[in-house]
């Protein structure tokens, strides 16, 4: 358990945010990188519910971008996400509202077809 303290500090950090649906992680290793969600045990109860929220693992993959650099891309949907959550308009559960994983997305599809 070597990085038991890191995975409690990520998961208490993750609810001053917004919880664990809306922060990226990345660990890295001498050979490789991997990409996921930021806190542990995210939302299980989501799965197949079409409840959950994307913004996580978008972010995630905006991070895998980067590090393959190709910021622009990254940027790009870094930004459509960031327009999503602070308009307000569409919200999952999490963060106090009632949308869906999909209305979610396609509003984020919608902020990149926009851009």
């Amino acid at each position: 358990m070597p990085n038991l303290y890191g995975n409690i500090v990520d998961n208490l950090a993750a609810g001053l945010v917004g919880g664990a649906g809306v922060v990226p992680g990345e660990s890295y290793s001498r050979d490789s990188a991997m990409f996921e969600q930021g806190a542990r045990h995210a939302f299980a109860d989501a799965v197949g519910r079409n409840i959950a929220n994307p913004t996580a693992v978008l972010l995630s993959g905006c991070n895998m971008l980067k590090h393959i650099h190709l910021d622009y891309h990254a940027k790009v949907i870094e930004d459509a996400v960031h327009r999503v959550i602070k308009s307000a308009k569409v919200r999952t559960k999490d963060l106090g509202g009632h949308s869906t994983t999909n209305d979610f997305t396609h509003a984020i599809i919608d902020q990149l077809h926009n851009n």
